[in-house]
């Protein structure tokens, strides 16, 4: 059809929204409640656009034949302006990085509150996720990833005018409800209301105490996303930058969790085939993401003997770096302090489960790494690449696909495949569980036997997986749309296609290893010769397996 956009007469796709056709046409319209994962609800009211006349919500508004639509005029100008007004009186820029809402105060000219302070709420500081509602506007937008995306509806409205907020059922804190602490909802904030538990100030003071031997352990997807934070393009790898910059922050060693991850296909291949062989619980599910595990406890209890129990590749490695490295290298394991760098939030509770008897002390985000090396003045981009310390640093491109959904199979794959016919798999790279469908599938012949495996991302997928589990022996589940790479502590992302890139970039770091296979990494193979014996040994057994439990969701 044919509008008129700022009085120049265009040809436009009638299906499309007059936010979506603006933005093809290069004008920019300002933004809050809208996600392009989401469903447009209009609740902020400030991409207001005029449209014959009438001003309308250019996210939720569809064009019509011969429309005038006028993005730019005085009265769209203090119409935006007076509604950001009404909503967040008190703005925070300057105190909080990334926040959305600090590009929209410049675009629609606040500077300063018009309007008095008439929240008073009490914080929800939880293990994982901690929640301000004094600072929350209602966009909604956290609601509606947590009931679409995610599946679990922890989180909803409540009350009604000036009094309407965000809550859990009954005010309860979050960490008395069925919340899986993904922090999808962190992500989606515009306006810093909803934020993770700091880990920051308890590892700046191990630093700076000399009785204290600090280790860094970064996970494979915070290679593919910190450089985010420093200018660089989505996508880039920086694996050597960030162990150089950990360096320079004052940890002693630097070693990687996807020797952790080869450590857990090791142990999993090995659990996945004895399940098969012996008549085990089938389908086995994976166990490496919190966020899941959390959502199978709360609503799945009938799959507790389906889970895996093998610990998640930091936890695992987090427990070797106080046994097999405290002792090769004669520390005592008290002095030692482990950080997991990690994409999630969630991986902040897990380190706390009693069952986990974590060897891991604190877990920082990808986003407190940022801050971390932003706090020490280090210039990030300009850093050389250095390589991880050699003696828990060594890895395979098995290891860091974990970073993305399907990846945790694959890996598995890769290795079962070898345990079960002692022959290497040609093909070691399945296309058919790559990519971000929300669910994908695929099978593969071990000893004459067909194995079906299929995996999912975000709740709401997981939840239609677990529908029809029985038609499979194998299944992995991600808490965080693309995985790990998608998770609650990483940099704020609004185009779904970061995503992708970072995804390319963890299957481009796969492909560029000397090593691919987890049974191929030589200190894995030296652990288990010096200190496990085997996979599933009554020593493996104990530090690198666990439990989980039933939840109550009320």
């Amino acid at each position: 059809m044919k509008i008129k956009l700022n009085g120049k007469g265009i040809e436009v796709d009638g299906s499309k929204s007059l936010l979506d056709i603006c933005r093809e046409n290069g004008i920019t319209i300002p933004t809050l409640c809208y996600h392009a994962s989401l469903f447009p609800e209009a609740r902020c009211r400030v991409c207001l656009v005029e449209m014959d006349g009438k001003l309308v919500t250019a996210c939720s508004t569809k064009p019509r034949e011969g429309a005038a639509i006028v993005t730019n005029s005085e009265r769209i100008v203090k119409a935006r302006k007076l509604n950001m007004e009404l909503m967040m009186p008190e703005p925070s820029c300057g105190l909080v990085d990334d926040l959305e809402v600090c590009e929209i105060y410049a675009e629609v000219g606040m500077r300063k509150a018009r309007f008095p302070k008439i929240k008073e709420y009490k914080p929800d500081l939880g293990a994982a996720v901690v929640r301000d509602d004094n600072k929350c506007i209602n966009c909604g937008r956290c609601v509606r990833v947590c009931a679409d995306v995610q599946g679990v509806f922890a989180i909803d409205f409540a009350s009604r005018a000036h009094n309407e907020h965000i809550t859990p059922y009954w005010e309860h804190p979050l960490a008395d409800v069925a919340c899986i602490r993904c922090g999808q909802c962190i992500l989606n904030c515009p306006v810093g209301a909803i934020s993770e538990c700091s880990h920051l100030e308890g590892v700046v003071d191990a630093l700076n105490d000399r009785n204290k031997y600090v280790v860094a352990q970064v996970a494979p997807s915070i290679r593919a996303a910190l450089g985010e934070l420093f200018g660089m393009p989505a996508g880039t790898l920086v694996t050597g930058k960030t162990v150089a910059a950990l360096r320079r922050c004052g940890f002693e060693k630097v070693f990687d969790v996807d020797l952790g991850a080869d450590m857990t296909i090791m142990e999993e291949a090995s659990e996945l085939l004895r399940r098969v062989e012996k008549g085990g619980k089938l389908p086995m599910i994976t166990t490496c993401c919190p966020g899941w595990i959390l959502m199978m406890e709360f609503f799945y209890h009938d799959l507790l003997k389906n889970m895996s129990t093998c610990k998640s590749p930091h936890e695992m490695l987090g427990m070797l770096i106080k046994t097999y490295y405290a002792k090769k290298a004669g520390i005592d394991p008290k002095k030692i302090v482990v950080v997991s760098i990690m994409p999630c939030t969630a991986k902040k509770f897990e380190s706390t489960r009693p069952e986990m008897k974590s060897g891991v002390d604190y877990v920082l985000t990808t986003k407190e790494l940022g801050k971390l090396i932003k706090m020490k003045d280090i210039d990030f981009a300009s850093l050389p690449d250095e390589e991880f310390d050699p003696a828990l640093g060594i890895s395979t491109g098995a290891g860091v696909i974990f970073g993305a959904t399907g990846g945790v199979i694959e890996a598995a794959l890769r290795t079962a495949h070898k345990f079960a016919t002692g022959k290497e798999l040609e093909n070691i790279e399945f296309s058919e569980i790559r990519g971000m469908k929300g669910i994908k599938e695929g099978s593969i012949t071990l000893k004459g036997k067909k194995i079906k495996f299929a995996c999912a991302h975000g709740g709401a997928n997981a939840r239609k997986l677990i529908a029809q589990k029985d038609k499979y022996h194998f299944i992995e589940i991600m808490a965080c749309p693309g995985g790990c790479i998608g998770g609650g502590g990483q940099p704020v992302y609004r185009d779904p296609g970061i995503l992708r890139k970072r995804t390319e970039a963890i299957y481009s770091a796969d492909r560029s290893s000397k090593l691919r296979r987890s049974h191929e990494n030589p200190i894995v193979k030296k652990i288990y010769e010096e200190m496990l014996g085997k996979p599933l040994s009554k020593k493996a057994e104990e530090l690198l397996h666990t439990h989980y439990m039933k939840r109550s969701r009320f």
